[in-house]
């Protein structure tokens, strides 16, 4: 099986304070498949969320490629990058950044009526997706009205509502009790096997971590595989 997500060659770099650039990622190879569940471990400031944010296209890499379900990022332009974002890709962050004057369900719809979707078949799909995620008796709640957890599961809907074929994820149970953080962890789990959607999940995580189908160690702006979570450093 060909692989979904494809980075060749990454590397960023950014300049410092001082004005001396600083090689964050190192010529970086990654692939993932279809309905596979890839976990992102590191220490903190080594790059992971610099990688997520460009296998999301919501950065570009100082030198590589990326390729989505056979579309290059470097051939598109803005809109061509915002469409495959919309079309194709799902974030979910350690901040769930829901809109606090809506409700649970105008929140996950949102995507959908931005991409044009029909109010009434957005709704329907809000709403099956929320019903997914546990939150089907919470979907006229505002964000203030939901718990933590609550909140954080209503930001997986929204990220999933448009049935994208990667999600990314960036520390997402990390402001979650362990409860909250298991069933969080769950729906990634059930996502990859289920909905053979490709997760990508970048943690602390070692639970999170230990549940996925590959570890990726980001160290020194290099990527390898490690074998359980007790290899991680």
């Amino acid at each position: 099986m060909n692989a979904l997500l494809v980075g060749k060659t990454i590397r960023r770099v950014f300049a410092g304070g001082d004005g001396q650039l600083l090689e964050i990622l190192r010529g970086i190879d990654v692939e993932v498949r279809r309905g596979e569940f890839v976990a992102i471990v590191g220490s903190s400031g080594a790059g992971k969320s610099t990688l997520l944010h460009l296998l999301g296209a919501l950065d570009t890499p100082t030198a590589g490629d990326i390729w989505l379900d056979g579309s290059r990022y470097a051939d598109l332009d803005a809109r061509g990058a915002a469409e495959l974002r919309n079309r194709k890709l799902g974030f979910v962050f350690q901040f769930h950044h829901l809109l606090r004057e809506f409700s649970a369900l105008e929140n996950v719809m949102m995507p959908l009526l931005i991409g044009g979707t029909s109010p009434r078949v957005a709704r329907s799909r809000a709403e099956e997706v929320l019903s997914e995620v546990g939150l089907a008796g919470r979907m006229t709640h505002r964000p203030s009205e939901l718990s933590g957890g609550e909140q954080q599961r209503c930001a997986v809907a929204r990220a999933l509502v448009h049935d994208p074929s990667v999600v990314l994820a960036d520390e997402p149970s990390g402001n979650l009790d362990h409860a909250n953080a298991e069933r969080l962890h769950e729906i990634f789990f059930r996502l990859a096997r289920e909905y053979e959607t490709a997760v990508v999940v970048v943690t602390h995580n070692r639970q999170l971590a230990g549940r996925a189908d590959r570890i990726l160690l980001l160290e020194d702006g290099r990527l390898t595989t490690v074998s359980s979570v007790d290899a991680i450093p």
